[in-house]
């Protein structure tokens, strides 16, 4: 197995255990993540989404495969089953990965899933109806950095 395929996989094992400094460690310094909920989140508010999903997420259970690796890039596939903390709906969130690597860390992570089906699970009808729309991916956006904004606040994190 290529060091990448190991790095990747390290990953999501500490997120099925739900260990925020594991993941961090797997990540580059100046790391960039992004998926269609989280655009663009780096350093530390890239460090502090995974530790905020991990400390919320108390029903999450997660499976990944497909790992594959090389010294620049790799991917990923995995799945989450949650409970959406907002609505209360259960989700099952199927998610394919792609990651840059530099100095033997994750120096990206981008993460891409049918938001229009994500948002038909999470919110229900309005999701189902709207979930197509960049109004809804504009204000689901924007309410992730919200909550993002005050979890790194609350744990004394810069925002």
């Amino acid at each position: 197995m290529h060091a990448n395929e190991e790095l990747i996989s390290r990953f999501y094992s500490a997120f099925q255990r739900r260990d925020a400094a594991a993941m961090a460690s797997c990540y580059h310094a100046d790391v960039t993540f992004s998926d269609p909920a989280f655009p663009e989140l780096r350093g530390d508010r890239a460090r502090g989404m995974w530790a905020m999903l991990c400390e919320r997420g108390s029903d999450l259970e997660l499976e990944f495969g497909d790992v594959r690796a090389d010294d620049k890039s790799g991917s990923a596939h995995w799945e989450a089953r949650y409970t959406f903390s907002a609505t209360g709906k259960k989700v099952h969130n199927v998610i394919e990965a792609r990651f840059e690597f530099r100095d033997g860390l994750i120096a990206r992570h981008t993460d891409s899933f049918d938001f229009r089906r994500w948002a038909g699970q999470a919110l229900g009808v309005p999701g189902r109806l709207f979930g197509g729309t960049g109004f809804l991916r504009r204000k689901v956006q924007g309410l992730g950095a919200k909550a993002l904004d005050e979890y790194l606040a609350d744990h004394g994190k810069p925002v």
